[in-house]
């Protein structure tokens, strides 16, 4: 009799790899070669878009999609484009065109912005999504699957 394998529901803990590509081959993002990526579906650790399209896979399941970032991401919005102050900056920092850099809101939320250019004093950053506005392929191999657990209190079957 053949294992039985869950597939990937709600509140599945997966490990996984995956990889995020744009059409030209450059790679955004790839946990091959390095650690899978572990998360429980619905922990927000991925963009529910993205979780949405591993739900049925099983481990040993491989998939590649062609995914739209305005779809993921949302839309790009020239509104998200600011100047700020050169000297709000670390004045070691190079701030070259391109850089993603991390900030932090006064609550403690962390978001990135991508440096567009330096001129006059001030740094123009990108706060839209790198992958908005783009396409990438998301390639993903299901490594293990761990059943959501029972609401009637049974352990999770795993593969």
């Amino acid at each position: 009799m053949a294992d039985f394998k869950p597939k990937i529901s709600p509140d599945s803990r997966v490990r996984m790899h995956f990889s995020l590509t744009l059409p030209d081959d450059t790679e955004v993002i790839s946990t091959y070669g390095g650690e899978p990526l572990v998360f429980t579906l619905g922990d927000k650790t991925m963009e529910q878009l993205l979780e949405f399209a591993i739900l049925g896979l099983r481990a040993g399941d491989e998939q590649d999609l062609l995914v739209s970032g305005d779809e993921v991401f949302g839309p790009r919005d020239e509104t998200h484009i600011h100047w700020l102050e050169r000297r709000s900056f670390p004045p070691d920092q190079l701030l070259k065109p391109g850089e993603i850099i991390e900030f932090t809101t006064p609550e403690g939320e962390a978001f990135a912005g991508m440096v567009l250019g330096v001129e006059n004093g001030r740094v123009q950053v990108d706060f839209n999504h790198p992958l908005s506005g783009k396409q990438f392929h998301y390639k993903v191999t299901i490594l293990d699957v761990e059943a959501a657990p029972d609401p009637e209190g049974t352990e999770p079957a795993t593969s």
